[in-house]
């Protein structure tokens, strides 16, 4: 069993398509289907079902999976133990990160990464699913290093440190007829149409916890995967939001309210830096994770109620 051949394999494996990892590859289709033809001669199974409609693994395909990561890394790992003693920086780092990131300045870190050290690869993934998403693909090893947000007790297997913690502030439009009331409960917006981020992100699970501790059903009528859209959508009357006190600053025509009965804990969303527990980070990731600390992005979020504890619940309106 060669690494390349393990290489062919996993690329088949998560494109599910043998096309699509002989471009990831960079070589023939012909080249991928003689290393999967080859493997499973030696180890006398099948690893892959394949039709004329789609390729999926087969119950050895799918055991085999987390063993060739597993290999592959450990190839990796001595590969930067060499080239280090060369003082020479190569390999691949696959970050993960949500579309709005906006605790960290991703592009000029990124960048920076490849200033000091050219020869890293750099994978970036944004999420589709949310932190959940996230999290999962750090544990399946798909990704090095993920910036996500993550429930109070993080899942077993992920190392996860704090970049920020910023409010959530409950926003209408300065049309509506809440935004004529200086604060509200929990129980006064069991009516209300409800802007939110889909399930798996971090911040609807903040506020989907705090709607089921106070015993009130509410309704999610508009998902979005983007702060901003969503903040649009409430300044067009489309429905209430929670939002981070960021967002709610640059946006204008929102009225922010107070929220009473949130059990003495303030609504808050943090971001987090994640990798994996049980994996050592590749030479590459590690050069990645020395720079985050300069690029963390110090948010101005002091003028909020939510976070100055009070003022003018209305201090956002026009803004």
């Amino acid at each position: 069993m060669e690494l390349r051949q393990l290489e062919h394999f996993l690329a088949v494996a998560e494109e599910l398509s043998f096309t699509r990892a002989a471009r990831r590859l960079h070589v023939v289709q012909s080249g991928v289907s003689a290393a999967i033809r080859s493997l499973e001669r030696e180890l006398g199974c099948a690893l892959f079902e394949r039709t004329s409609q789609q390729v999926r693994l087969t119950g050895a395909g799918a055991a085999l999976l987390p063993e060739a990561r597993a290999t592959l890394h450990a190839a990796q790992v001595a590969q930067d133990a060499v080239r280090a003693a060369q003082d020479t920086l190569r390999g691949t780092v696959n970050v993960g990160a949500m579309a709005s990131v906006e605790v960290v300045d991703l592009p000029a870190l990124l960048g920076q990464l490849h200033a000091r050290h050219p020869a890293i690869d750099v994978r970036l993934r944004l999420a589709t699913t949310g932190s959940a998403g996230l999290a999962q693909a750090l544990l399946t090893g798909d990704l090095d290093v993920a910036f996500l947000s993550l429930p109070e007790r993080k899942p077993a297997g992920i190392d996860a440190r704090e970049l920020a913690t910023v409010p959530l502030v409950l926003v209408v439009s300065a049309a509506h007829p809440l935004a004529q009331r200086g604060e509200v409960t929990l129980a006064d917006l069991a009516g209300e149409p409800f802007v939110d981020f889909p399930p798996g992100y971090g911040n609807r699970e903040v506020v989907d916890r705090a709607f089921a501790a106070a015993g009130v059903v509410r309704r999610v009528a508009l998902e979005v995967p983007d702060i901003d859209m969503g903040a649009a959508l409430v300044r067009h009357g489309l429905g209430i939001a929670f939002l981070p006190a960021f967002a709610v600053a640059r946006t204008p025509g929102l009225h922010v309210l107070d929220v009473q009965d949130v059990h003495g804990a303030m609504l808050r969303w943090s971001m987090h830096l994640g990798t994996s527990s049980t994996r050592r980070p590749s030479s590459a990731a590690r050069a990645l994770l020395d720079l985050v600390d300069l690029h963390v992005v110090a948010l101005a979020v002091a003028n909020s109620p939510a976070e100055a504890g009070e003022g003018e619940p209305n201090s956002h309106q026009g803004r």
